[in-house]
């Protein structure tokens, strides 16, 4: 390999438009680059749903042989295999529990993820959202539809609407995403718990407190809204059951940013049915594209979007000052920012 002896392949050319790095980014990359580096960019399209890359080029195959460093979303079976060389696996994805396979745990490869990169966008779409319900857009979006001017849902003495500082946010998942939510929440005068598998880490900012996952039935039952800002683990998926959605006050509302097996479809579906609950604010599900017969497309107490409340035109900023920090980190034998913990899965 000459000079450049050490090589990162960059494969982010997602078939997703709003995921693919901008050439910009390819450029900062090169530019960037330690002494001693060279920098490949796979051309050839990916893929960038789920918890990890769904399949490989071969272009990607033949790239990464001597490969040492591979930025990518997350890494298969069948890239390990190709890359004999290769140490370190950033993901551009903050899921990875798919790139947790027993080639990559067997080659003793260091994984990393961008957790955090997307929490500026998701907690104005989680704000957004919230706002929906708590003030009745919902109500008025379908009257906009029907041209219809009709005051009785916003008045009656029944209404749900309420002051945003009325309510009580419950967070599952106090990590970036969930801290970036608590801190607009508190500061439009709303009290914010945490919920994190290890709490003995401290208060992040905008929470009033936060507890143990021991916890969850005790702060299912004063929550006015439950924010999901977890990943998806063997632990957590249908965290919100049936059991634990009875015990929210009547009119609460769930918004699920985090992965769609986090909630049980069913119940939660139910609990909408019966008027248990205000609403439901939703960007992930289970199967992705959400099938055109899905209920909640149609659901009056459903605010759909298409998993893409991270998008914001400075995602790429943070996710390539994040890689290249810790690129310098690798070099100098530092350790690295955001390593996943294989035994929990993120």
């Amino acid at each position: 390999m000459g000079v450049s002896s050490r090589r990162l392949v960059v494969d982010l050319m997602s078939s997703s438009p709003h995921m693919r790095l901008p050439q910009s980014g390819a450029e900062q990359l090169r530019a960037h680059a330690p002494a001693g580096w060279e920098v490949v960019v796979v051309e050839a399209t990916t893929l960038s749903k789920g918890e990890g890359t769904n399949t490989v080029s071969a272009e990607t195959l033949s790239a990464v042989q001597t490969a040492e460093v591979y930025f990518g979303f997350g890494a298969s079976a069948a890239l390990i295999e190709a890359a004999p060389a290769l140490k370190w696996v950033h993901s551009a994805a903050a899921g990875v529990t798919g790139s947790i396979t027993p080639a990559l745990l067997q080659a003793g490869i260091v994984l990393t993820n961008s957790a955090a990169v997307y929490a500026e966008g998701i907690a104005d779409t989680v704000l957004a959202g919230v706002l929906h319900f708590v003030r009745g857009l919902d109500y008025a979006v379908h009257q906009q539809a029907e041209s219809r001017w009709d005051q009785t849902r916003f008045t009656q003495a029944s209404t749900p609407l309420q002051e945003l500082n009325q309510c009580r946010i419950l967070v599952i998942g106090a990590g970036g995403i969930g801290s970036a939510c608590a801190v607009r929440f508190a500061a439009l005068g709303c009290t914010c718990v945490g919920i994190r598998r290890r709490p003995e880490l401290g208060v992040p900012p905008g929470f009033a407190r936060v507890t143990s996952p021991d916890a969850l039935q005790d702060e299912l039952v004063t929550a006015d809204v439950v924010v999901l800002a977890a990943p998806l683990t063997t632990s957590s998926h249908a965290l919100l059951n049936a059991h634990h959605l009875a015990l929210l006050p009547p009119s609460a509302i769930v918004v699920n940013v985090a992965r769609g097996g986090l909630v049980a479809d069913d119940a939660l579906l139910d609990a909408l049915d019966t008027g248990r609950l205000r609403g439901a604010v939703l960007d992930v599900f289970d199967t992705e594209p959400l099938p055109a017969e899905s209920p909640y497309w149609r659901h009056p107490s459903v605010l759909v979007t298409p998993h893409v409340s991270g998008v914001s035109p400075k995602r790429w900023e943070r996710a390539l000052d994040l890689f290249e920090d810790n690129w310098q980190r690798w070099v100098a034998g530092e350790p690295l920012r955001n390593v996943v913990n294989f035994d929990v899965g993120y």
